[in-house]
């Protein structure tokens, strides 16, 4: 069910959750462990629970953007030619939710979120290895633009991406500097424009074909802003470990309630 009237209480829950999601977006990432488990435990069913989240985050993606968007000067083309793979992947990671059974998703998504969250705990990890990697390996000049083998691969990432989502930001980071980038500033601007490319196909694809609760998904998208505007000033004080630990705690023990709840 969509629940197509959510009570005052639990549009409140909603608010509230979505505070927090945008809140711990601006300093650590993750927020959409927070939410996505929310709305499955107001009984959203899980397709359109992941179908609402991905048209209410989309507008904080796109500030996030727009925020790195001196960093694509001199990227112009990767970004016009990732663009193709990460819409094309936004669609096909679409059609495939919308293939998949409430019973088939809820069957698949404790592993989702509990891959998600693993590759949230150990972003940082992953991110020293990638500036290691960087500094250590040698590499030949960048390529002026991707090559096929580098779209095939963004445009798997964008599948993901359009399906579910959570954690693919830091996969496309790694993938672009094995791709041979070394400009981490620009490896994340890259990263938030091709965001935008296949959460926005799907979350098109999702409005157009009536799975998007949108008294929920206005909640969330103002809640989610407003975290995130009053966190920003601070988001650099909060130690990104706690927020980190905090939010792997709780998507660990969200993806074994999803486990438990099958």
């Amino acid at each position: 069910m969509l629940l197509s009237q959510p009570s005052l209480s639990q549009l409140a829950a909603i608010a509230a959750v979505s505070a927090m999601s945008g809140a711990v977006n601006s300093i650590a990432g993750g927020g959409t462990l927070l939410t996505f488990p929310a709305l499955l435990g107001l009984g959203v069913t899980p397709v359109a629970a992941n179908a609402t989240s991905t048209v209410a985050l989309w507008p904080g993606s796109f500030a996030s953007m727009m925020g790195y968007r001196r960093e694509l000067q001199g990227a112009e083309r990767w970004a016009l030619k990732l663009a193709i793979p990460s819409l094309l992947g936004g669609l096909t990671g679409a059609a495939l939710l919308m293939a998949t059974s409430d019973e088939q998703f809820r069957a698949i998504v404790p592993w989702l979120v509990f891959g998600a969250t693993l590759l949230f705990a150990f972003q940082g990890r992953v991110m020293q290895w990638l500036r290691h990697y960087i500094d250590e390996v040698p590499h030949g000049p960048t390529p002026i633009e991707p090559t096929r083998a580098m779209m095939l691969g963004q445009y798997l990432v964008a599948i993901y991406g359009g399906y579910f989502g959570a954690g693919a930001g830091i996969v496309m980071l790694a993938a672009f500097g094995l791709m041979g980038m070394t400009n981490i500033h620009r490896m994340n601007g890259l990263k938030n424009f091709n965001g935008i490319c296949f959460n926005g196909i799907a979350a098109i694809t999702f409005a157009i074909k009536g799975l998007v609760n949108w008294p929920i998904a206005l909640v969330m998208a103002i809640g989610s802003s407003a975290g995130g505007y009053a966190m920003s000033g601070l988001a650099q004080k909060v130690p990104q470990a706690w927020v980190r630990g905090a939010v792997s705690t709780i998507g660990i023990g969200s993806a074994v309630w999803l486990f438990l709840s099958r």
